[in-house]
């Protein structure tokens, strides 16, 4: 380590997700970097734009600053950053958006560039707005369009392709405007939640619509192509429709086109159509953006027994992350020659925070207070100034962005800026992680749950701030702490004193208009725009949904993201025991379904099973796989390795086991087959049908072999089990771990792994 250099904070956790997903590793896959190669690996690369500028001189100055604000968890970038930054990729940009016009042409390319992107660990944002509707003629061919929904699903299978070998998933957003004649199939197109996985969808909302659906008037739906109007209909029906969806499973969330276009800093260049997955960074077509966030968990200074926000670190860490992402546009290298000629010539960067709830827990301020809005407007509006005065600095020494001329900067007298954006509130889920901090600027998601360790072992994982004060305070015990992840809030439990029952609110425990006045809070100082989940309890109605989103038009917000607890398939990070449940004798695990705050228990195996055995043509030999069924359905599966073994057989053995298991606890099968089929290995094999991939791709289509065939009388009760576990199915639990998962900021990420929906 070189002189001044810190070594890395970095936690067991955080060390776990760092090896399984940003370390290096050899072609073997053993990992062959430590946190501090990583860091310094990153700063060097990102330092070396120096150079390009003529600062050699302060090269290495820079490079050990970089380091330093990472080593010490004060800032980190976007995972791309992380992974790619001194790497063989390079790819440094977490989000894309790229145009899709009304032409086989152009949706097929666009396709092909989501491929690319998704390959080198980026998501994506599309507008499906200039496809024309359903069942139009298109003249060029005398046929009838399918309109843009079913391209969608095009999309959608796509990325599902491209992400099985990728470091990171592909993630979508689809965005399609209210007034597109196909807006009613756009918001009802996720109400399955075996659709479009691989998208989360927001509609594009217009000023004129939010004023019809406050007159109850109607309003009129356009064909792209050419502006024809289609038809009138009534805004407050569709405007129902989307809270209907929107409280039935989380989506559609929507955006506020028109104000992202108020706010567009070059509307000379370009409208401004959709945004990137997580809603927070609204781009033009075939433009990028690099993220990074400030922890402000580590901004905070005791003086004279009170502690108060450190504006001077702060400060200083604003200044040197805005010169890193600035720099980081000049070392990316980027997928597309139009990406890099859109992303140079407006070098749009989007620095944003994080540990915001950590923040507030160390001021003694609650999360859903008056006091916490005017932390969050003081703390963003430093952030943005002092980024801002950077980006004029730089402009000095480097250039104003290339499209400064005729930009919304561009009047007399005012400075040259280098970036046309600078801030941007992202979810961090996975950065979090590593940061030990609270995510974004979401509230405490618990102060304490039980995370699983092994067959019956648990562990009692305590928020760090709350357990120093229990501590201190001396209220702290293991039945307390055990008692609060049972419960996930300290509301209501007497032996903790008030005073910190109200500083530690969880997500679910602040009403949900308190959600939105903190991102309309934040809103003020961002140049983008704020990623933000709005909770609700299981319990709210859809008129508390619809406050929350006109409570979001009202108060200035870019768009809105809700989710309404157990309302999704995929249950998010569940607070409770999470062990297997008793046996309580009512037979509610025989079918596959959970019982309050618990995981599935499978149902016990029969002494006498029937089943088919499948012969399947591997790289590694003839695989024979055989599939049981009891009286409630599909039951296990046990593979057997023809004449080769070893690997092959122990691994096929190990899937077998595993698929047995699931099957047991009642998860449907196409789930399953969904997971492990496409899933390649070095030797292919052939058979009549098609190719085999893998041992795992054999036992997935012998599965969906055994499922096609007629079924006997237990066939329909097997489907009635298969249905039941799909709506009820295993909550939250991580498809790469195992682990509990956490909604947060339009997404969903995994503490234990870091594995995010979301890439």
């Amino acid at each position: 380590m070189s002189s001044g250099r810190l070594a890395p904070r970095i936690s067991s956790n955080a060390l776990r997700v760092l090896e399984k997903r940003y370390l290096r590793k050899n072609i073997k896959g053993m990992i062959t970097e430590t946190p501090e190669e990583l860091f310094s690996r990153v700063a060097s690369d990102i330092a070396r734009a120096e150079r390009r500028y003529g600062d050699n001189e302060n090269r290495q100055r820079w490079e050990d600053e970089f380091y330093n604000q990472m080593a010490e968890l004060d800032f980190l970038p976007n995972s791309p950053t992380l992974m790619n930054a001194g790497a063989e990729l390079q790819q440094l940009s977490a989000c894309f958006v790229l145009p899709i016009n009304d032409s086989m042409e152009s949706i097929f390319e666009t396709i092909k560039n989501t491929a690319l992107i998704h390959k080198s660990g980026g998501g994506t944002g599309f507008s499906f707005s200039r496809i024309r509707p359903k069942n139009d003629r298109v003249k060029t061919t005398k046929g009838i369009s399918s309109g843009p929904i079913s391209f969608m699903t095009v999309f959608d299978a796509a990325t599902e392709t491209v992400k099985q070998g990728g470091t990171r998933r592909g993630a979508n957003m689809a965005i399609l405007r209210v007034d597109h004649p196909d807006i009613l199939e756009f918001i009802t197109s996720k109400a399955d939640n075996n659709k479009l996985n691989n998208f989360n969808i927001s509609v594009g909302v217009t000023e004129g619509f939010m004023e019809a659906v406050k007159a109850d008037r109607e309003y009129e739906l356009l064909n792209p192509h050419g502006g024809d109007v289609i038809e009138t209909i009534p805004a407050r029906n569709v405007f129902n429709m989307i809270i209907e969806l929107a409280w039935k499973n989380g989506e559609p969330g929507i955006v506020f086109l028109d104000r992202m276009n108020k706010n567009n800093p070059t509307p000379h260049v370009g409208q401004i159509e959709s945004t990137n997955p997580c809603g927070e960074q609204p781009l033009l077509p075939y433009e990028s953006c690099n993220l990074g966030s400030i922890n402000l968990s580590r901004m905070v200074r005791e003086t004279k027994d009170r502690k108060t926000i450190d504006f001077q670190k702060l400060g200083a860490t604003v200044r040197s992350a805005t010169r890193f992402l600035d720099n980081v546009i000049d070392r990316n290298r980027y997928p597309l020659d139009q990406i890099k000629e859109m992303t140079v010539a407006n070098r749009k960067i989007g620095l944003g925070v994080m540990g915001f709830a950590d923040m507030l827990v160390q001021l003694e301020i609650p999360y859903d207070s008056e006091e916490a809005l005017e932390v969050a407007e003081e703390v963003m509006g430093f952030v943005q100034k002092e980024s801002r005065d950077v980006s004029i600095q730089l402009a000095e020494e480097r250039g104003a962005f290339p499209n400064f001329k005729g930009s919304i900067y561009d009047t007399k007298g005012a400075p040259k800026l280098r970036n046309a954006t600078n801030t941007t509130i992202a979810p961090t889920g996975t950065l979090s992680i590593l940061a030990g901090c609270s995510s974004g600027v979401e509230p405490l998601f618990a102060v304490a749950f039980i995370r699983n360790v092994m067959d019956n072992d648990e562990l009692v994982e305590v928020n760090p701030l709350f357990k120093k004060i229990a501590v201190d305070e001396g209220f702290y015990s293991e039945d307390l702490m055990k008692k609060i992840a049972t419960k996930g809030s300290i509301q209501g439990i007497e032996e903790i004193p008030e005073k910190w029952r109200r500083v530690f609110v969880t997500a679910h425990d602040i009403k949900p208009v308190w959600h939105i006045k903190m991102q309309a809070a934040f809103q003020k100082y961002t140049d983008n725009a704020v990623s933000k989940t709005v909770n609700f309890p299981k319990s709210a109605k859809k008129e508390d949904v619809e406050e929350v989103y006109l409570k979001a038009y009202e108060l200035g917000c870019k768009g809105v993201t809700i989710y309404r607890d157990g309302s999704r398939d995929e249950q998010v990070l569940n607070i409770g025991k999470v062990n297997r449940a008793e046996d309580t004798g009512t037979g509610e695990e025989a079918s596959g379904e959970l019982s309050p705050g618990h995981l599935l228990t499978p149902r016990a195996r029969p002494s006498v099973t029937v089943g088919k055995t499948w012969k399947m043509t591997t790289g590694c030999g003839n695989l024979y796989v055989t599939i049981n069924e009891d009286e409630h359905g599909p039951f296990e599966v046990f593979t057997q390795m023809g004449k080769a073994g070893g690997c092959s057989a122990s691994q096929s053995e190990a899937i077998s086991r595993l698929i047995s298991l699931s099957l047991r606890a009642g998860i449907d099968p196409k789930s399953i087959i969904k997971q492990i089929h496409g899933i390649r290995c070095p030797n292919p094999g052939w058979e009549k049908g098609g190719m085999i991939l893998s041992c795992s791709d054999a036992i997935a289509k012998a599965l969906e072999r055994h499922f096609a065939e007629e079924r006997p009388q237990a066939g329909a009760k097997v489907k009635k089990v298969a249905v039941t576990a799909s709506k009820k199915g295993i909550a939250g639990l991580c498809p790469d771990c195992g682990g509990m998962m956490e909604h947060e900021g339009g997404c969903a990420v995994c503490r234990g792994c870091g594995f995010s929906k979301c890439g």
